[in-house]
């Protein structure tokens, strides 16, 4: 491990904020006009110290020693409690949030940048206050005011964390069969029993209560999901003598191959039939109010995916900048000085790649981010509106291509460090395993492929893929009054069509009925849409920089990169999209005892 280890690059953010995308536009509306790029700056450089000199000097001793379960408890490493008071401190519970409720009215996009220092550093450490921040959120946006005060504001402050319990051991990600069951009682709250699993963060002691933002089912409620509501069931509850045990047990953790600084636990509600749960919102309509956390959540995961795919990167740079091995091809002399692996090609071929998925998709993130406080805050209907549209569309796009990708990223790192990177004694090792999950929680890569093509492109008949069109329309137009050079925009253009043409053969045969013929190659049109939107990334980077006129190391780096990924991954699109449309049907007929 080197100790000099960035996190993620600071010249890449300033970069991105400044230059790349309009954040200093955000400042201009009511929402966040106490800030400016100043501020947004004094407020990343906090996080930015706090990542380096607090979190990631736990990383390794989180990793090695994982929360010890003694039932019902679960006990964290003992450096928890210190990191998750710096980062209460640091507001990043409720940096997002409005002042009326304890906020900061800091942008979305600007928060996003702040916390990839914080996931880069300790992802697990961070995750209690994201969590935190997405179910206070939810009651935030749905609750009646007693439940806010009553369990919202102490969240935002940090006295209490919140989860989302959504996974039953019987369901996984299928959420219509949700059976937790809730049973009304005569003083408004719910009697609560079942059981959920996977549970981040869902028993600790870092604070002295908890609350589950839970999915279940009133009694007599219609099958499906049209029958499962929210429900926020605290550990301990209320009553004239202070916090009481609310019935809530924790029943097992998991063993996790990474995060393992926060635990994932199964949960038991109401096995003396004594835990109470209040309702959030109205009945029946849980699973709309949880997609708010949820895409949030995807969110996050997406810039989890680019932090640990970032600390890697720039580990295994410094490590082949630093490690001498062999010598060049013309190098005659066998006592000749060894050279930095760095010298080798296949070496800078694998930094590059890593540099292209990690810079590439941490301009997504951003963008999402952006789009996000547009769709919120947005000046006019028709911006808002718009702004929503591509927040939806790249939404599963920007959890799961960081995630995929962020692992091939995080494996060129062992593999940079060679033999050294199988062994736990550097970390590369253990990003590869926290990496994993990336792909797996808030929706699995195949659950966001579905949601992309089987929702996403095609509603309103297809209008979030025309502002797609238009945004990528904008870009191109930038690049080339910056001076880019006409082929490389082109190259943009015609990845675009080829996805338009196949989304729209796609919507076809799903009207028709086909849905197998539709959806049978979702995960190859994600792929697609993932390296189109990658590309637009990157040629609005180009783009900047020829704006700005920069030509040092940074930017030359910068046109390799964006070389790079438009010609060895653009043209895959081509395949991709030939696939989806010609509906290879093998993983279709083949039977279950043929594999």
């Amino acid at each position: 491990m080197t100790s000099t280890n960035p996190l993620v690059s600071d010249a890449d953010v300033a970069f991105l904020l400044r230059d790349v995308h309009d954040v200093a536009r955000l400042c201009t509306f009511p929402a966040f006009a106490e800030h400016n790029l100043e501020s947004f700056e004094l407020f990343i450089g906090a996080a930015r110290r706090l990542a380096r000199e607090v979190l990631f000097p736990a990383y390794r001793a989180m990793d090695q020693e994982p929360p010890r379960f003694s039932p019902p408890h679960v006990a964290l490493h003992p450096a928890m409690a210190g990191l998750f008071e710096h980062l209460v401190a640091h507001g990043a519970i409720v940096a997002s949030r409005p002042v009326a409720v304890g906020g900061l009215s800091v942008p979305l996009v600007v928060t996003a940048l702040s916390n990839l220092y914080l996931m880069a550093a300790n992802a697990s450490a961070y995750a209690f206050a994201g969590l935190t921040t997405g179910a206070a959120h939810l009651l935030e946006a749905f609750g009646e005011p007693a439940l806010q005060k009553a369990f919202m504001e102490p969240m935002y402050a940090g006295r209490w964390t919140g989860t989302m319990a959504l996974t039953e051991p019987h369901a996984g990600s299928s959420l219509s069969d949700v059976t937790t069951r809730a049973v009304p009682q005569a003083d408004g709250t719910y009697r609560m029993r079942g059981a959920k699993v996977f549970i981040s963060g869902g028993e600790q002691d870092l604070t002295e209560n908890i609350v589950h933002l839970t999915l279940a089912r009133i009694e007599g409620a219609p099958p499906g999901i049209k029958g499962v509501s929210l429900f926020a069931i605290p550990k301990r509850r209320e009553s004239a003598d202070g916090l009481v045990d609310n019935d809530v047990r924790c029943t097992g953790v998991f063993h996790k191959m990474g995060w393992k600084g926060i635990p994932s636990v199964a949960l038991d509600f109401g096995e003396r039939d004594d835990c109470h749960g209040w309702l959030v919102g109205e009945a029946h309509k849980g699973i709309s109010y949880m997609f708010q956390m949820m895409n949030e959540a995807r969110i996050m995961v997406g810039m989890n995916g680019v932090a640990t795919a970032s600390v890697a990167y720039h580990e295994s740079l410094e490590y082949a900048r630093t490690r001498p091995q062999g010598r060049s091809f013309t190098a005659r002399d066998p006592r000749s000085p060894q050279v930095p692996i760095v010298e080798h090609p296949d070496v800078r071929r694998m930094l590059l790649r890593q540099k292209a998925i990690v810079e590439g998709a941490m301009s997504l993130v951003v963008a999402t981010a952006y789009y996000a406080d547009l769709a919120e805050h947005g000046p006019d209907e028709g911006e808002r509106q718009k702004a929503a549209l591509l927040l939806d569309l790249l939404t599963p796009v920007a959890k799961s291509f960081p995630a995929e990708r962020g692992f091939e990223s995080n494996a060129l790192a062992v593999q940079i460090h060679g033999g050294y990177g199988y062994t736990s004694e550097y970390l590369p090792e253990a990003w590869l395993r926290d990496q994993k999950l990336n792909s797996i929680h808030e929706g699995t890569t195949g659950i966001q492929s579905l949601d992309l093509l089987g929702r996403k492109v095609v509603a309103g008949q297809g209008a979030a893929l025309r502002a797609l069109g238009e945004a990528l329309a904008a870009a191109r137009a930038r690049a080339l009054a910056a001076g880019v050079e006409g082929p490389t925009v082109d190259a943009l253009g015609a990845a675009f069509t080829q996805v338009e043409e196949v989304s729209l053969h796609l919507a076809g045969l799903g009207l028709s009925g086909d849905v197998d013929g539709m959806l049978a190659h979702s995960a190859d049109y994600l792929d697609a849409m993932g390296v189109l939107l990658i590309g637009w990334q990157w040629l609005l980077q180009v783009a900047a920089l020829a704006e700005t006129h920069r030509d040092d190391a940074f930017a030359r780096g910068k046109r390799q990169a964006a070389a790079y990924w438009f010609a060895t991954e653009l043209p895959r699109i081509g395949h991709l999209t030939t696939l989806c449309r010609s509906v290879e049907s093998s993983y279709l007929r083949v039977r279950p005892e043929e594999l």
